[in-house]
């Protein structure tokens, strides 16, 4: 009786062209971030790194001035805190309310391209200028004090807003507004009706958490004059009064962290 040694041999399977052309991409993204790392670790000084343990002791000796916060002032700090609040919000009401429209220009299954490509690099510019360097800007035209910081946070949160939102269109369900417009409804009812009902859960998520950012952002536009505790932050830094300083950390952190736990609830609440 002869076996057949051929059921010994083991058959090479060959992937689809498709799931083949997934895993070349998948190495050629992950070998490019490898390499785009090698290639920023000289210019970048990563090999300083060493200097954490080597020199943490200065580090440790200029921390301890912060472990006897003075809170003689608080109520004063806390004041400029609420306004730093206050400069977040109308900084980030306002740029949902011009974001929206900008958003939906932006979006590539609305919009035709001749009129997405230049909103969407209006839209860039706006996003890749720092809110200092606005509220230099605005400090110059409108004066020293919140406004100017409300109207840095506005103009470099539209971009933001407007890209974040931009996507939550582009990844709808298109059955829904094909529907829709099945129906013979306008452009502007297609948008009502068909789009914002699917991206509002996360139209309202992303809005919360720029919310978050922008409080964290506020706290520094001070620095230039643009209103807050950021000021007050600068002035205590910079004339090394340290419990002064601690104290104004401290109540950022609280305020931070209030912000962050509201928000969470409000987020489960929409979604």
């Amino acid at each position: 009786m002869t076996i057949s040694n051929h059921a010994s041999v083991p058959e090479t399977i060959a992937l689809p062209p498709k799931e083949f052309s997934r895993t070349l991409y998948a190495y050629v993204v992950w070998g490019g971030l490898a390499l785009a790392l090698l290639w920023s670790w000289a210019p970048a000084e990563m090999d300083r790194v060493t200097y954490l343990f080597s020199d943490s002791g200065n580090m440790v000796e200029y921390a301890s001035g912060f472990l006897t916060p003075n809170f003689h002032d608080w109520d004063y700090y806390v004041q400029e805190m609420i306004l730093t609040v206050q400069i977040a919000l109308w900084g980030t009401v306002l740029s949902i309310f011009f974001g929206i429209p900008f958003a939906i220009l932006s979006s590539s299954n609305v919009a035709p391209i001749w009129i997405v490509q230049p909103v969407r690099r209006l839209m860039d510019a706006c996003r890749a200028i720092n809110e200092l360097v606005f509220a230099v800007l605005f400090v110059v035209a409108v004066g020293l004090g919140p406004f100017a910081g409300v109207m840095a946070l506005f103009v470099h949160n539209l971009g933001i807003i407007a890209k974040l939102f931009s996507e939550a269109v582009e990844a709808i369900d298109p059955y829904p507004v094909e529907g829709i417009r099945a129906t013979g409804a306008s452009k502007l009812q297609e948008i009502i009706y068909g789009i914002i009902p699917q991206v509002a859960p996360l139209w309202i998520s992303f809005s919360l958490y720029r919310f978050e950012t922008n409080v964290r952002s506020a706290t520094v536009l001070g620095v230039v004059g643009a209103g807050g505790i950021g000021q007050i932050l600068f002035e205590s830094i910079r004339g090394f009064y340290y419990g002064e300083t601690a104290a104004i950390l401290i109540i950022v952190v609280i305020t931070v962290t209030v912000v962050d736990l509201l928000s969470q609830q409000l987020r489960k609440l929409a979604i």
